[in-house]
């Protein structure tokens, strides 16, 4: 590869987050540094890609340690946004580590593609100044290089800000040890990759260790893991194996995550090749919306993280297709939305199967849509640009989305639990599946797969999930309005009258995602 390559990632890091609760009416004066008057090193100043503001942009070498770094003064100590603006025009990451005066501050932050390299986006991040002058560096960290970077923005509008985040991981460890947390499944796994994200950002190494140590209750030192994996559900938490093997390198979290992996090659299917929701003689032949996120994620990083096949690539987005085949509703107003559940046997040991429906349950409960939009809008991250299956999911995306979006709850901004029984006073906005659909929301409009227009929806329940969290009497955070786990059933009554544990994993791991996406790319942009 040459030293500069013209056509490369170009990222940006966007320091400093932004989690208000509300969002300020009115954001303070900011302060615009563009990069072709910083210093560089290892890095040219060009022109050739449209876009960008000032005379030009920089793009870094194809090494790590390649740099930009920034003076900006203060009048006072201070916390601001500081706002990387960026282009990427390949589908590569190109982690770079942020620095404060010296001092780390995001380590290894992830800088995805954004579709082209006349497309610029933003990502931010909080921090803190002193008093006087303040140098912001953003220095390659692999030696793909770091981005083509074309400004750095210091924002006042965040002095009032929580870093909800770090908060609700703070909390959560003080309540729970890794031991406590609890066991092997998805609710933990769920939240724990939550966390890894906000790792991924802060760098904070309690966080990551945290993870470890809880990983490590399941995981011996060869590897073993005592799991049959007879249901998609114990297979959430294998992202946390592939999450620890891709940062410290030890192969026996790869061996328990590659037990998970071939525990797929055999997996029963139904008759089209979609994955039973469990081999438990009750549910066999069915298919759940929630599945899809147990098992396809987990199976797309693994390709893209461990060692990659022809499995690997075509089997997630295989599943994201024959599951959206059987639950999506086809006409009507709730056209685009899902059923929860589907049996293909026809009702053999399902009670609540409604053959009228395509024997589906006949119900659209929130969270089940919420972790199908979550799975296909990270299974397009993780498959490539050339994917024979890419355009179909992304088609899905653009039928999801714009549901999303009709059924969205004008007065508080989230979804209710039965998503279509907005009128029914026994049902509930829910926060867990409101998390879910602002993330997907937020990342459809970020890859350009949705219009532009749906960023309001995002921030809409944004706004509405941040109003769901608050800081009790012992400073700890609480979550409310999280249901807790869910069957498929025909009853509006079982939905309806589901438990509510405040701070259940659920709510936790979902707003932990959608938060950090909403901080990264900053509300309404």
């Amino acid at each position: 590869m040459p030293l500069r390559n013209r056509h490369r990632v170009i990222a940006i890091v966007a320091l400093g987050a932004l989690l208000v609760q509300p969002v300020p009416a009115a954001v303070a004066a900011t302060t615009l540094h563009e990069a072709e008057t910083a210093t560089i090193s290892q890095g040219v100043v060009e022109s050739n890609h449209a876009g960008f503001t000032g005379t030009g942009f920089v793009n870094y070498d194809n090494v790590a340690g390649s740099s930009v770094e920034w003076t900006t003064d203060s009048p006072q100590a201070r916390q601001v946004r500081l706002v990387l603006r960026y282009a990427n025009g390949t589908t590569a990451d190109r982690p770079m580590s942020i620095t404060l005066n010296g001092t780390t501050i995001a380590a290894n932050l992830s800088f995805p593609g954004t579709g082209a390299w006349t497309t610029w986006r933003t990502v931010t991040l909080q921090a803190s100044l002193v008093a006087g002058p303040n140098t912001v560096k953003a220095t390659a960290t692999t030696a793909n290089g770091g981005p083509n970077v074309d400004s750095l923005t210091v924002d006042d509008g965040t002095s009032t800000g929580t870093d909800w985040s770090k908060a609700v991981i703070d909390s959560t460890m003080a309540r729970f040890t890794p031991s406590s947390l609890g066991g092997w499944s998805y609710p933990q796994g769920l939240y724990l990759w939550g966390q890894y994200l906000v790792w991924q950002r802060t760098g904070d190494a309690r966080y990551l260790q945290y993870i470890k140590d809880w990983a490590d209750r399941f995981v011996d030192s060869s590897g073993n893991i005592s799991n049959s994996f007879g249901n998609l559900d114990s297979m959430q938490a294998g992202n946390v194996l592939l999450a620890l093997f891709k940062e410290t390198g030890q192969a026996r979290y790869r061996t328990a995550a590659t037990k998970i992996r071939n525990r797929l090659n055999t997996y029963p299917r139904t008759s089209d090749g979609g994955w039973w929701h469990s081999t438990s003689d009750s549910r066999q032949g069915q298919l759940w919306g929630d599945g899809v996120y147990m098992a396809d994620p987990f199976l797309a990083r693994y390709g893209a993280w461990v060692a990659g096949d022809t499995f690997t690539s075509a089997e997630p987005a295989k599943q994201i297709e024959v599951y959206h085949s059987h639950l999506r509703r086809t006409s009507g107003t709730a056209a685009g939305l899902l059923y929860h559940a589907y049996d293909e046997p026809g009702g053999l040991t399902a009670s609540w199967v409604k053959p009228s429906l395509g024997n589906t349950n006949g119900i659209s409960w929130c969270r089940a849509m919420g972790w199908f939009g979550m799975a296909t809008i990270d299974i397009l991250d993780l498959i490539p640009a050339d994917h024979p299956r890419r355009a179909a999911l992304i088609n899905i995306v653009r039928d999801l989305v714009p549901a999303y979006a009709r059924w969205q709850d004008p007065a508080t901004g989230r979804w209710f639990q039965v998503v279509t029984e907005t009128t029914n006073s026994a049902n509930w906005t829910e926060t867990s599946c409101s998390a879910m659909y602002t993330y997907t929301i937020s990342k459809a409009v970020e890859r350009g797969y949705v219009d532009a227009s749906y960023r309001a929806n995002a921030d809409r329940g944004y706004q509405g999930v941040l109003n769901k969290i608050s800081l009790g009497s012992d400073g700890r955070t609480n979550l409310v309005d999280v249901s807790e786990g869910t069957n498929a059933s025909d009853s509006l009554s079982y939905y309806f009258n589901r438990g509510r544990p405040v701070n259940d994993f659920h709510g936790l791991g979902a707003f932990l995602i959608m938060n950090e996406q909403m901080m990264r790319v900053g509300p309404g942009s």
